[in-house]
């Protein structure tokens, strides 16, 4: 089982940082929507928002993630936890299969290679703040610390 520690000190730091992300994401979907109007969903067109090729479908992705990016670290605790691990998931697959298949007609996204780049470095910073923002109590945050201080074995001093 993967292990994320608890109450981390830098845990504000992190979720900041993921809530900056999904409100960029969600200013780039709300970008998109206004010059992807009248497109088909699918367009392979060249329209380019905030320096990134896209469409119809990725406008509306886009703004849905941003804002379920945003709402989840603003509400914090394991909520945006496992949304930041989930959207880190998201982005980073969908990012490589976007750059595998970018020449081609399964690019039904429109990506570009700079639009391919941003997603997976929104993967992961998404992916930073999710291993570093789970929450829990106090006690479970000493059991941690006992758990993890008495199962390292300590090797016989050298003489």
């Amino acid at each position: 089982m993967a292990h994320f520690p608890l109450n981390h000190p830098l845990r504000p730091l992190y979720r900041t940082l993921a809530a900056l992300t999904g409100t960029y994401i969600l200013i780039f979907g709300s970008v998109s929507l206004t010059r992807t109007v009248g497109q088909t969903l699918f367009s392979r067109e060249s329209t380019w928002a905030l320096g990134l090729r896209t469409n119809l479908a990725f406008a509306i992705i886009s703004v849905i993630w941003g804002l379920i990016v945003v709402v989840a670290n603003l509400i914090g605790g394991n909520v945006g936890h496992y949304t930041n691990l989930v959207g880190a998931v998201v982005f980073m697959v969908t990012g490589i299969y976007m750059v595998a298949f970018m020449q081609t007609p399964a690019n039904f996204l429109n990506f570009s290679v700079s639009t391919a780049i941003l997603s997976l470095v929104f993967g992961v910073i998404l992916l930073l703040a999710g291993m570093y923002d789970k929450t829990g109590t106090a006690e479970s945050q000493r059991a941690e610390q006992v758990y993890k201080s008495t199962s390292i074995p300590r090797s016989a001093p050298r003489q």
